[in-house]
């Protein structure tokens, strides 16, 4: 049998996000199941539109052509907004399945994963979400002004429009996907395991660099130059989640940075190639890193501020569990 456990955290202030797994099932396999299920519905069901249109182009014996790592819709015929529906098409698949394997699998509703089952704080989202666009535009604007020759415009068409409205309706599912896994899911159950804050933010910030190790970028710019720029990213995420004691702001700055992207910059190897406003010739890693750090640390400042974050220990507190059978059982029994 699996406890039930209930938890006290030394820190000011409830904390239902990080107290919510407590009152769960919390088996080993559970969670393995719960996060290894997404992930291969994603890649096996959701991958079969973006299979069949790459089948038919080859049936005549033709090399899918490649860019950046990814299939080249425009070479290929295909307009690159629906290009983008058929990489984006499997994270819907996984973001709802994620949803529906919570309550069975874990006995505790979805809500406790967001923020410990209250509602959803959609306001935070939204502020998230506009902050890091404004930060993400000021650093476009300062990059294309310091080095003009490095970007060109690439599209002012009506294909602009369309691809902005797919960018917003789709993305959100794509970035609250992966917050929900690793910031939400995740973090609660090594948090679960480990029974403090810090070792759960770094554990999933190193998996979340580690999923990126297939992209584009990777192949270009080398593995240790790119994973630690999406372990950082995975790390603010962490951050904000504990801080914040919720996902929301995690989703609506991730969500705002890979739509910015999508929508205003572009260069060969992006992940997600779509014609953007603008596209980047040269990519120079490390300075996009340092930009990268800079703005995560405003970001975070501004949060701070605005939600009144005081008491740091949020990020490296013992998690103490009482009145249970057996608190070393809670990953492992049934």
């Amino acid at each position: 049998m699996e406890s039930n456990e209930i938890l006290e955290s030394p820190v000011q202030g409830d904390t239902p996000f990080i107290t919510a797994p407590f009152r769960g099932k919390n088996a080993f396999w559970r969670y393995f199941l719960g996060g290894v299920t997404p992930f291969l519905v994603s890649n096996i069901i959701g991958a079969i539109p973006l299979g069949i249109v790459m089948v038919a182009y080859a049936l005549d014996g033709s090399e899918v052509p490649q860019k950046g790592g990814m299939p080249d819709f425009e070479m290929m015929g295909i307009d690159p907004n629906i290009g983008l529906l058929l990489l984006l098409f499997p994270f819907i698949l996984a973001f709802f399945t994620i949803v529906l394997l919570i309550k069975p699998l874990h006995k505790r509703s979805f809500g406790t994963v967001i923020n410990g089952g209250r509602r959803v704080r959609w306001g935070r989202m939204l502020f998230s979400a506009l902050v890091w666009t404004v930060i993400s535009a000021l650093w476009l604007v300062w990059s294309v002004r310091s080095d003009p020759g490095n970007f060109i415009l690439n599209n002012t068409s009506n294909s602009l429009i369309i691809l902005a409205a797919i960018v917003l309706l789709l993305i959100p599912f794509q970035a609250a996907y992966e917050e929900i896994l690793f910031r939400g899911y995740l973090m609660q159950g090594f948090t679960v395991l480990s029974r403090n804050r810090w070792l759960p933010i770094v554990i999933t910030s190193i998996l979340f660099g580690l999923m990126h190790a297939l992209n584009p970028e990777v192949q270009e710019f080398g593995f240790l130059t790119m994973i630690p720029q999406y372990a950082f990213f995975g790390l603010v995420f962490g951050i904000l989640t504990m801080l914040d004691d919720g996902i929301e702001l995690a989703i609506g700055a991730h969500a705002a940075n890979n739509a910015f992207l999508s929508i205003f910059v572009t260069n060969k190897d992006a992940a997600l190639q779509t014609e953007a406003m603008y596209e980047q010739l040269k990519v120079y890693p490390w300075q996009e890193f340092a930009g990268l750090v800079a703005m995560s640390v405003l970001f975070i400042a501004i949060m701070a501020v605005v939600f009144r974050w005081k008491d740091i220990r949020r990020l490296y507190a013992r998690v103490v569990v009482s009145h249970t059978v057996d608190a070393g059982q809670a990953l492992t029994s049934e």
